[in-house]
C-alpha cells in the first residue's frame, strides 16, 4: 500500500511523457478511489473507475462544480480571483444557475444550426485539405486540427475572420498552469485574459441590440439569464464556450490520426465500409479522450466506494482512467471501431454538465474523416507526437506526418 500512497497522477510531465495510463490502471485495479496526500495541487481524490465517474458526475448536490468551491480542475488558480471578482462560466456554476446560463447558448447547437454548419465545415476542410503537400513531412496539429477549429470558433462567435488565432491562444492560456510553456506567471495570464475580456466586452455592447443575428456573443448579449453578466461572469462563459468548442475537437482531429496509424487495419475497414463511421468517432473520442478530468468538491461528508469523503475535500474524475476500464470496454487499450459500446465514453461528461457541444464535434470530425477517405490512402505519422505538457487537455502540440496519395 505504500507504493500506491505515492502514486501521483496530477504531474503534468507524467501526460507529456506519456506514463499515466499504467498508474491509472493500477489505481483502478488496487484503488480506485485513491487518496493523494501530497501533490503540488494539494491533497485531492482520483476516482478511476468508470461506476465511481458517473456516481460523482449524477450526484451535483454532494459533488459540487461551483466557483467558489474550486471550480472544475484540480489547479485552484484557474478558478482565479482578480481582486474580489471570481471567474466563473456556467460550467463552474452548480444549478439552477448552471442551467439559466447554459440555456442561452444551447440554441447554437440545435439540429438546424448543425445543418446550416454542415455545409461551412466541409467546404473550409475540402479547401484546407486540397492544399496540404502530398509525400512530404508537415505538423498536422497546426496545419489541420487547430486550423479547422479555430476557423469553427471564429463562426460561433462571429468573431473577425482574421484575428480568429486569437481564440486559440486564448483557450491555451485559460487552459495551460503558469510555467508548462504557454504563460510564465499567473500575471502573464491575467493580463491575456483581460485581453480577452476587452475584445469581447465590445462585441456584446456592439450587440446587444442587434437582430437576426444567431452567434455566441449575441446570445449572451440578449437572452434574459446573460444579458447583465458582470464582467467576470461573462468573460467564464466566453472562455467556457472557447474551451469546449476548441480542446475536444482540436485533439481529437490529432488523436484519430495517431489511432488509425497505429491501429491501421480499422482504417481500411472504415474505407470498405463507412457505414462504421459515426461509431469510429464514438470510438475515436473514448480512445483519445481529450480532456483528462474533471473535479468537483464534496459540499458535506459522504462514502464513494467505501472511502470516507470529507466535507471540501477536491474529488477528481480521471476521464483517461474511465474511457479505459475493463469493467466496461473489453480490450480497453485497443482502438476498435467496431466497438459495441464505445458510445458509453466519458470524453463529454455525464449529467448536467455533459458537453453541449459534442454534436458539433462530432460532426467536425466526420466531416473530416470523409474527406481523407475520399482524397488520400492514409495519413502516416513519420516521428514522435508532441504531447501537451497538461493533466487536463490531453492532447498534442505536434504531430509530425506524411500523406500517402
Amino acid at each position: 500500500m505504500s507504493q500506491l500512497t505515492s502514486i501521483d497522477v496530477s504531474d503534468p510531465d507524467l501526460w507529456a511523457r506519456r506514463q499515466t495510463a499504467p498508474l491509472l490502471a493500477q489505481l483502478r485495479a488496487e484503488d480506485p478511489v485513491h487518496y493523494c496526500q501530497d501533490s503540488a495541487y494539494g491533497p485531492y481524490w482520483s476516482v478511476t473507475r468508470h461506476q465511481d465517474i458517473m456516481s460523482v458526475e449524477t450526484d451535483h448536490e454532494t459533488y459540487s462544480s461551483a466557483a467558489e468551491r474550486g471550480g472544475v480542475v484540480i489547479h485552484d488558480a484557474l478558478t482565479q480571483k482578480w481582486a474580489t471578482h471570481t471567474l466563473e462560466g456556467f460550467i463552474s456554476m452548480d444549478p439552477p444557475r448552471h442551467g439559466e446560463q447554459r440555456g442561452a447558448v444551447a440554441d447554437i447547437v440545435s439540429r438546424p444550426n448543425l445543418a446550416h454548419f454542415e455545409e461551412i465545415i466541409r467546404k473550409r476542410t475540402s479547401a484546407l485539405l486540397a492544399n496540404l503537400p502530398i509525400g512530404e513531412t508537415f505538423d498536422w496539429v497546426s496545419a489541420v486540427s487547430i486550423e479547422l477549429t479555430t476557423q469553427m470558433l471564429a463562426t460561433l462567435f462571429d468573431f473577425p475572420f482574421e484575428d480568429r488565432t486569437k481564440l486559440t491562444r486564448w483557450s491555451n492560456v485559460a487552459t495551460s498552469e503558469p510555467g508548462l510553456g504557454v504563460v510564465d506567471s499567473e500575471e502573464d495570464r491575467i493580463r491575456e485574459m483581460k485581453q480577452c475580456l476587452f475584445a469581447f466586452a465590445k462585441l456584446r455592447r456592439d450587440r446587444q441590440n442587434r437582430s437576426e443575428a444567431h452567434d455566441l456573443v449575441t446570445m449572451l448579449a440578449q437572452h434574459d439569464a446573460t444579458a447583465n453578466l458582470s464582467p467576470m461572469n461573462f468573460l467564464g462563459n466566453v472562455l467556457v464556450l472557447i474551451v469546449g468548442g476548441n480542446d475536444t475537437t482540436r485533439n481529437s482531429m490529432t488523436g484519430a490520426v495517431v489511432a488509425f496509424d497505429s491501429h491501421r487495419e480499422e482504417w481500411e475497414k472504415l474505407r470498405q465500409d463507412p457505414t462504421m463511421m459515426e461509431n469510429a468517432i464514438s470510438e475515436i473520442i473514448r480512445w483519445q479522450t481529450p480532456i483528462a478530468h474533471m473535479r468537483r468538491t464534496a459540499t458535506t461528508d459522504a462514502e464513494l466506494a467505501g472511502k470516507p469523503i470529507k466535507k471540501d475535500d477536491k474529488v477528481v474524475m480521471w476521464y483517461a482512467s474511465g474511457n479505459r476500464d475493463e469493467a466496461v470496454f473489453d480490450n480497453a487499450d485497443v482502438f476498435d471501431i467496431e466497438r459495441g459500446n464505445a458510445r458509453r465514453h466519458l470524453s463529454f461528461g455525464f449529467g448536467i454538465h455533459r458537453c453541449m457541444g459534442r454534436r458539433l464535434s462530432e460532426l467536425q470530425l466526420k466531416i473530416l474523416l470523409e474527406e481523407m477517405l475520399s482524397r488520400w490512402k492514409r495519413v502516416e505519422v513519420v516521428g514522435d507526437p508532441v504531447m501537451t505538457r497538461s493533466n487536463f487537455v490531453h492532447g498534442y502540440d505536434a504531430l509530425p506526418v506524411k500523406i500517402v496519395a
